[in-house]
């Protein structure tokens, strides 16, 4: 049993209590049992031990609902072979838990590499100190000839019709932990340069294909989710009846209204990820001043769109883990700037992205009941701190699993 009480300078909670300062959390067999004032904790607490990090900030773990870290990074980043493939995804794990993010949305596409099924990749993560939820999806990728794989056919590449078959769909979506990008509206261009994704952007399915699709998950209890780009792309997801748009690079203020309307959340990605330029900070603002429900992802490894003047980068190398915070500085920034709270801001990093992978009441705020996934920090992240070292210690179901010192 790991029982403790500890102390902050400031706990950034993301739920009712808001900021408290000379804060405290009780900890009891790896859930948060109290949040409070230090004082009025110790009293209640005597004889719990005492962390004392009150020179520091808390808040809940990032949580980052829309990445590719355990199938296509793996043979991006490193020389592997399928037989050493998972020993490279469980380093890029790691590293994602060391840049204070404990719980991941992963996709699987089907690799042309790789013939691995979805219970490889439950296997492989089965011990980390990570909370990963698998999106099971279908990919297109907009090469001269398009290339379309899925996660249940994995390294066989498959035809266009085959991609809305109802036994293919319905498998997929049996797979699926949640709303990850289930459907590729538009072919992707993957991490190729435009010379080699000529055909990225171009529309996959027609209208009663998707709504056919949508169909087969909602008959099943699942929300859906979609990859999707371009005002056309994106009326053709709501029409059909989508529930999480991932990306949404081009919405329409019209669009936006609808998918207020429609309860769709959206996870943008403000590095990139379609053939459209990504989400700035003013398209996030307006989207979060609708009231939807905005969750902030890496959609790593990625290169950073060349275009996006707000991101912080110099180069068109892969991007990971570690640029959740700098990519979500200026949108959280902005949100500052129009007089949101830092709770409401950090949202978009924790509390948001844990809906997203219908897990809103195991982590995402520091709020009794809930699993003890924390950071102790030198500043609320992506607001006061966008530097990894800055994340001093993360905590995974009470369990001190990084510490920087």
């Amino acid at each position: 049993m790991i029982n403790y009480i500890i102390r902050a300078k400031k706990l950034v909670t993301v739920s009712g209590p808001g900021t408290i300062m000379n804060g405290a959390m009780v900890v009891l067999n790896g859930k948060i049992a109290a949040v409070g004032n230090w004082g009025s904790l110790q009293k209640q607490f005597p004889e719990v031990e005492v962390i004392d990090c009150s020179d520091k900030v808390i808040t809940p773990s990032l949580v980052d609902c829309h990445t590719h870290l355990l199938e296509y990074a793996p043979s991006s980043l490193y020389p592997v072979t399928p037989e050493s493939h998972f020993f490279a995804g469980r380093s890029i794990l790691f590293y994602a838990l060391s840049c204070g993010i404990t719980a991941l949305g992963e996709q699987v596409c089907g690799h042309p590499l790789c013939d691995f099924s979805i219970e490889n990749f439950r296997k492989a993560v089965v011990d980390l100190p990570l909370d990963i939820s698998f999106a099971a999806t279908s990919i297109s990728i907009g090469f001269e000839k398009l290339a379309h794989f899925t996660s249940v056919t994995g390294s066989r590449g498959v035809g266009q019709k085959e991609l809305s078959l109802p036994f293919i769909v319905r498998e997929i979506a049996k797979n699926s932990d949640y709303p990850g990008e289930n459907v590729f509206i538009n072919a992707t261009p993957a991490n190729f340069t435009e010379k080699e994704v000529p055909r990225a952007g171009e529309i996959i399915y027609s209208l009663e294909e998707l709504k056919g699709i949508a169909a087969a998950y909602h008959g099943l209890g699942k929300r859906i989710g979609c990859h999707v780009a371009g005002e056309e792309g994106i009326q053709m997801a709501l029409d059909a009846g989508f529930d999480v748009l991932h990306h949404a690079h081009g919405i329409t203020e019209e669009q936006l209204d609808l998918a207020v309307l429609q309860g769709v959340d959206i996870v943008a990605t403000p590095m990139g990820g379609t053939h459209l330029e990504p989400n700035s900070p003013e398209d996030i603002l307006k989207a979060f001043e609708k009231g939807i429900s905005v969750s902030l992802s890496t959609d790593a490894y990625l290169p950073p769109h060349p275009n996006a003047e707000w991101l912080p980068f110099n180069d068109q190398s892969l991007k990971g883990p570690d640029s959740l915070m700098l990519i979500s500085f200026a949108p959280m920034q902005l949100l500052r700037e129009n007089g949101l709270d830092e709770n409401q801001i950090l949202a978009l990093l924790t509390a948001n992205p844990a809906k997203i992978l219908g897990k809103e009441d195991c982590f995402g705020r520091l709020e009794p009941g809930l699993d003890a996934n924390f950071l102790v920090t030198n500043g609320v992240p992506g607001l006061d701190i966008t530097d990894v070292e800055q994340i001093k210690k993360v905590y995974y179901q009470g369990k001190k699993v990084i510490d920087r010192g």
